[in-house]
């Protein structure tokens, strides 16, 4: 048994202090934490008390570091973990933050990939959105089952090359810059022959 001899707000978080046993510096905690468990200066303590109290607090910092976060945008399980490992945060704490997220809906690898797709399809093909909700950490499977839904396919395609293709000359060389560039959107090769197809065709009206 140890006892506590201070509790003092830390400088640059005033929502944790700063727990002292027998004098000397043992660990940090959350203040609500400290107060829930009706922590205070003089009280005999075992150190392993201390450590399982701790242990909720960084469980509960954890989480509030990634529900912040969160609240900009949302993100795969990948992102908040490599987040919270960035920070620090070891393995079991990680998980039990992915676990109380996911059952409060805040993560969701499927919607992720369903928005993400929504909006990168106006301007980039299935091939390289489902390479890029890989790199996210969208397994395989869901990056190909979010970019199967994608509709309109050619008409952004074409949008893109007509963009593309402002003030520019429609001649040979050019074209094939044009097919080069929409192939590195991501779009199939079908699909870009379509677009080029139905670009001549305006291109030859106007």
């Amino acid at each position: 048994m140890g006892e506590i001899t201070a509790i003092l707000p830390q400088k640059k978080d005033k929502t944790r202090c700063n727990i002292y046993l027998n004098g000397q510096f043992y660990c940090g905690m959350k203040l609500e934490v400290v107060m829930n468990n009706r922590l205070k200066c003089g009280a005999e303590v075992s150190p392993s008390y201390l450590d399982n109290l701790q242990l909720e607090s960084e469980k509960m910092t954890a989480l509030d570091k990634a529900l912040n976060h969160l609240s900009s945008s949302m993100k795969t399980r990948k992102q908040i973990t490599d987040f919270l490992k960035k920070k620090g945060y070891l393995n079991g704490i990680i998980e039990y933050v992915l676990e109380k997220l996911e059952s409060y809906g805040y993560i969701d690898d499927a919607e992720y990939a369903r928005q993400y797709t929504n909006s990168a399809g106006k301007t980039k093909g299935r091939r390289l959105i489902a390479l890029e909700l890989q790199k996210k950490g969208i397994s395989v499977e869901q990056a190909h089952q979010a970019v199967e839904n994608i509709q309109g396919e050619e008409q952004s395609a074409l949008k893109i090359l007509q963009k593309y293709m402002k003030n520019k000359p429609s001649d040979r060389e050019t074209l094939y810059k044009a097919f080069r560039y929409l192939i590195g959107k991501g779009f199939e090769y079908d699909t870009v022959k379509s677009a080029l197809q139905a670009f001549g065709e305006i291109d030859e009206d106007t």
